[in-house]
């Protein structure tokens, strides 16, 4: 039986996930391809693969590239493998599995002070301020604001309809979260300014009237103007679960107002230890308390003698 091609199965396996999952996880996908396709050829068979060539191929990587990227990658094709297993019945078992994840330092997400945020918000203008103001109130990812409609808007009620694919199966799905009296305010004047169905638009262009594909350079344009450190939409998702810890929100509550399936993941979240800082406070005037007292010099040792 013809073995299936990496070309053929990197063309069957992206038809299947440009329908499941987002442009920006479609596209790391496709990359993936590319980079493997580059190294063992788009004629090699699917079969040739082999747990000793995946991990040559990893380490080589790792020469380039992180250990975060080269254990992404590896992650997307675990997938992609046992995709072919179900569908295409592809050899047992799969290779990228029995590769051991590459070592990787730690990668530590910047997260802005609180009055980072506000100085690039004072900044901001227009439909920028709007959409910074939504992003710190709703802690929503970056595709649920930017594919929100008018109609998951529920002035009455005080509520907001978010959109995600962030779960297993790829499946869009909606959760219905509070909306605070002040973003209400914001939107409502929005509201009255914008024309057509969703809520954030392009303003200009060949799309203009159209809901974010990307919106590049933002808010890091603006994070140069406030002269702060540049931070991304997802950062200040990160920031509105440090604000919350930092008052001693519970975490079950964090992980509610972030949507997380598991309460690990919002412990990821959460940025220093500042709900322990009151209960360390119980170790300190112990030291002054207890302050050693210092060795006698020679000249003083000879005075007592």
């Amino acid at each position: 039986i013809r073995s299936v091609s990496l070309l053929e199965w990197g063309t069957g396996y992206l038809e299947f996930a440009l329908r499941k999952f987002s442009s920006k996880v479609f596209n790391e996908k496709k990359n993936v391809f590319r980079l493997l396709v580059i190294r063992f050829g788009a004629d090699t068979p699917v079969s040739a693969l082999t747990p000793g060539l995946v991990l040559g191929y990893c380490q080589k990587e790792l020469k380039k590239r992180s250990g975060h990227s080269v254990n992404k990658d590896l992650k997307n094709l675990q997938a992609a493998y046992n995709w072919g297993m179900k569908y295409h019945d592809f050899p047992e078992p799969n290779p990228f599995q029995k590769v051991d994840r590459l070592p990787q330092d730690q990668q530590v997400r910047y997260v802005p002070p609180e009055r980072d945020f506000w100085a690039v918000y004072n900044v901001a203008t227009g439909q920028d301020r709007v959409l910074l103001h939504a992003f710190l109130f709703t802690a929503a990812r970056r595709g649920e604001l930017y594919k929100l409609k008018w109609s998951d808007v529920d002035f009455e009620g005080r509520l907001i309809r978010l959109g995600t694919r962030k779960r297993k199966n790829g499946s869009l799905e909606y959760e219905q979260i509070p909306m605070m009296d002040e973003l209400c305010e914001v939107l409502q004047v929005h509201r009255e300014e914008s024309e057509g169905l969703w809520v954030f638009q392009q303003p200009t262009g060949r799309r203009k009237g159209q809901p974010y594909s990307e919106n590049r350079g933002f808010p890091q344009d603006l994070c140069r103007q406030a002269g702060v450190k540049a931070f991304g939409c997802h950062a200040i998702r990160h920031l509105t679960a440090s604000i919350l810890a930092q008052h001693n929100v519970p975490m079950i509550a964090i992980q509610q107002i972030l949507r997380h399936k598991k309460l690990s993941t919002t412990e990821r979240y959460v940025r220093g230890l500042e709900p322990v800082r009151v209960h360390l406070q119980v170790l300190s005037g112990g030291f002054l308390k207890n302050k050693p007292t210092a060795e006698p010099t020679k000249e003083k040792e000879l005075k007592a003698v």
